[in-house]
This record gives structure tokens, sequence and C-alpha cells, in this order.
């Protein structure tokens, strides 16, 4: 039976990062992972992120930007394109070969690094002495590996809709939505969050006509309403999405018609019927098969595994993180944790700081945040200021021919120190990652407006909302 130092349930963003820092830092280290490819036909390392997740998202959102760029933003640089075309299973193998390399290269940091991959799915089995016995279980083939520690990273899995079955036919989760090779005339979403509008995006650029069906009142909710109020007003008046809020569900037929939603919406009846439909409801911990009940490992009322804030369950030496863990379903938020978690094995005091984690949508215009929403500061009644300003007179955004949105900073009002940056706008994804640094060394407003920025970059919309929180802008 063969031992390790660590093994890690899981080789996701949160699984494979542990494991190669653990191997990293001189533990014996395993990786169990039972992920295969899109053929089903060869073990694929990444979890749903890089399989069925963030990277082939965003490959979906890169070619539907560059479809729709030829037929209506090319004209106005002088660039006349003939009759542009189409090709969804084009789009698609792009994007499969992406995945490809990716899973590939986590494969090949396995091997640098010396960690050993099983295949199989992984179960706590109990212990023998100071050791966990960890079952690996590929096609009815058992076997028992042992670890000092062990580190559950089983991510999660999307939320079902008691209404419908998800076929990935007719009624897709987001690894169908990510698997058309035609483009539906009419696409259906249920859920307004990341993947709904994400995959919205990509199919209403290509030619689908798009509804979005979400149950809560407010778009965005999570996100600071200044910002999430432009964002709807972009993507439905502008990009001709239609977003409906505050919708009840009654029911769900698929059949030979197509996929028949029957709703209500401010008081309203309604029924619609569309070729596809996706159901993006959100994520749930994926715990199944990993025997917790079996061994003790406590969960939440929601499922979640319970864990201090270190990472640690009630379990000695079994700890969690990701997806499977309370906190933000965020890739980055895995890795990191993973990280974490292996330092502190090794006697290290890492530390990990959940107020300073962005968010991204990679919608066009993106959409990104860190810290506190004004809602937020309001409700815990801190004391704020904040500055504004626009990428419409920015020189690199309307170079780039993407001159719309807006950057928030949030400072407090007696020491200045940044509590939140929020934006809408072009490749904001990458400008967030100056806020988060911001916050991270507890800068002021006025720490980042008297860096020096670049010019011409859409930094400078960022500069200048710090400016304007201390009321000196000088463009606005």
């Amino acid at each position: 039976m063969s031992q390790f130092d660590v093994v890690v349930i899981g080789a996701g963003p949160g699984g494979y990062i542990a494991a190669i820092r653990a191997a990293q830092l001189g533990f014996k280290t395993a990786c169990i992972d039972a992920g295969v490819n899109k053929a089903g036909d060869a073990p694929a390392l990444g979890g749903t992120c890089l399989n069925v997740g963030c990277i082939p998202s965003k490959a979906l959102l890169q070619s539907s930007e560059h479809f729709h760029a030829a037929q209506h933003d090319f004209a106005e640089h002088g660039i006349t394109v003939g009759d542009v075309k189409f090709d969804a299973a084009k789009m698609i193998e792009r994007k499969d070969g992406i995945v490809t390399k990716l899973t590939g290269g986590i494969k090949f940091l396995f091997q640098k690094n010396k960690v050993e991959s099983l295949f199989g799915k992984g179960s706590l089995k109990g212990r023998n002495g100071d050791l966990w016995q960890v079952e690996v279980e590929n096609k009815g083939e058992k076997s028992v590996v042992e670890a000092k520690h062990v580190i559950v990273a089983t991510g999660s899995v999307p939320r079902p809709l008691p209404l419908i079955e998800i076929d990935n036919v007719n009624v897709l989760d987001n690894e169908g939505a990510l698997n058309l090779t035609e483009v539906p005339k009419k696409l259906g979403v249920i859920g307004s969050g990341v993947i709904g509008l994400e995959m919205g995006s990509v199919w209403k650029r290509v030619g689908s006509e798009v509804t979005i069906l979400e149950a809560m009142p407010t778009f965005l909710a999570a996100a600071d309403q200044q910002i999430a109020k432009e964002a709807f007003k972009v993507f439905t008046k502008e990009q001709g999405l239609v977003i409906e809020l505050g919708v009840k569900l009654n029911e769900i037929k698929n059949d030979k018609n197509g996929v028949t939603v029957s709703y209500e919406v401010g008081g309203a009846a309604k029924t619609e019927t569309f070729d596809k439909l996706i159901v993006s409801i959100g994520r749930i911990p994926n715990t199944e098969g990993l025997n917790a009940e079996g061994v003790g490992l406590e969960k939440d009322e929601r499922g979640f595994i319970k864990v201090d804030g270190e990472c640690r369950t009630n379990l000695p030496n079994v700890w969690a993180i990701g997806d499977v863990v309370r906190g933000p379903m965020l890739a980055h938020k895995a890795s990191d944790e993973g990280v974490a978690v292996a330092e502190r094995i090794a006697g290290q005091k890492p530390h990990l700081d959940f107020n300073t984690i962005p968010f991204v949508i990679y919608t066009d215009p993106e959409i990104a945040w860190v810290g506190k929403t004004e809602e937020q500061l309001k409700a815990e009644g801190v004391e704020y200021k904040k500055g504004t300003s626009g990428f419409a007179a920015n020189g690199r955004a309307l170079g780039l021919g993407k001159a719309k949105g807006t950057v928030k900073v949030l400072a407090c009002a007696k020491t200045d120190r940044v509590l939140g940056v929020h934006m809408i706008g072009p490749m904001v994804s990458e400008l967030v990652a100056e806020g988060v640094m911001s916050m991270e060394f507890s800068a002021s407003s006025e720490d980042i407006a008297r860096i020096v920025h670049a010019h011409p970059t859409l930094s400078e919309v960022l500069h200048e909302a710090a400016l304007a929180a201390d009321k000196r802008a000088l463009h606005g």
C-alpha cells in the first residue's frame, strides 16, 4: 500500500495547485481525480474550471466577440469585410483545443513537481493509526493509499432545477452550453448570474434570440448597484438581451416542439418556447462519494464541509478547500486556499483575506469588483466617500472602440483607506488587480491618485476615479 505525506482529492484549480505546492515544500504528494476528457476516453485534470467552466467559456466569449466585431465594428476602423459567416462547430473545436492544451499542462506540472497522479474517485475510508486511508475507485477496481494529511478539493456541481431534468440535448447545464455546435434560433436561460450572462452573451452575439429568466427582483444583487444598473441597460437596450427579473417558474416541458417554459413575472403569466434552455441557477458543493458521513466529516446545513479560518475540518489532518467549503465559488479563491493549506501543513503562517478577492464577469463590457459595495457600506453604517470616472473620454478606450463603462472607488470618509473598487468597461478583469493590490496594502484613494499611470491606458480611469474621491478630478 502506497503511503504519502499529502493526498489531495480533486484536481481542479484548488486541488492541483495544493498538490504542486505541497510537493514543492518537500512532501510526498498524490492527487486523485476522476475527470475525463470530452470524448470520455482519457483522464483530464483541471476540474470544472479547465474542462467545462472558466477556460472554455472565455474561449467562446472571445470567438463570439470577434464575429460581432467583424459584423458591426470593423467598418468604423475603415476595414471592409465580405459576407461574414459563423461556424459554431469550428468555434467549439478551437475551445476544445485550448482545454486539451491546458489540461495536458497540468499533467506536465505534476510530472515536473513529482506529484503522483491517481485516476479515479477518492473517498475517505478511516484511520490506520496516524494515517488516513483513502480509497481510489476506477471502473469498479479499488485500491487504497495512506496519507498523513488529506486535502479535500472536490469542487461543486450545477444546482438542479426540480422542474426539469438536464439532458444536455435541449436542456443544458454549463457543460452542454459550451458544446452547442449549431446556433439555436431561440435560447432561454434560467438564471442571470455569471454563467447565464456569459453564455447568453456568447449565443446572442452569434445570432440567437436570448431570453434570461431570473428569480431575484434585483439584477446582479451581489454587485454594486450603480454598476449593475449600467450593465443591465447595456445588455438589454444596446445588446438586445431580454432579461426578466422577479420570475416565478411554474412549469417546464421538453418535447419535440422544443422546451416550453411557463412562468409569471409582475403578476402576468407568460409562456415561451425555446430551441435550447440553459439552466444556470448556481452551484452546490460536491461531496458525493466522499464517504463524509462514514468518517464523521461535518457538513453544514447547505452541504458545505465545515472548516475553520485555516481550512481545517473537524477531523485531524483533514483539510478542505475551494467550492466545497464556505466563501465565494471562485477558481482563484480555491487556488490560494490550496497554497495556504500546503504551507500550513509545512508549519508556515500564510494569510488569505476574503475581503480582497476579486470578482469578474466576462461579458462585453466586462464587470469586476473587489471589496465592499456602496449598498454594503450603507447597511453597515460606514461613513464613506466615492469617486467615479468613465471610459467615454479615455483615449485608449476610444482607440479600442470600447469607450463605455464606469470605475468607482469607495474610501473611508475618515481615513481615506480604500474599501471597494467597482468597474464595468473594457478589460476591467485586468484592471481590478490594481484595486486588489491597493486594498491588500491598505492604500488610500490618495495613494492611487498620486501614482503615475501610463498614458494612454485604461488604468487612467481608475486614477481619475481615485482623484474624484477627493473632489480633485482632472478630466471630469
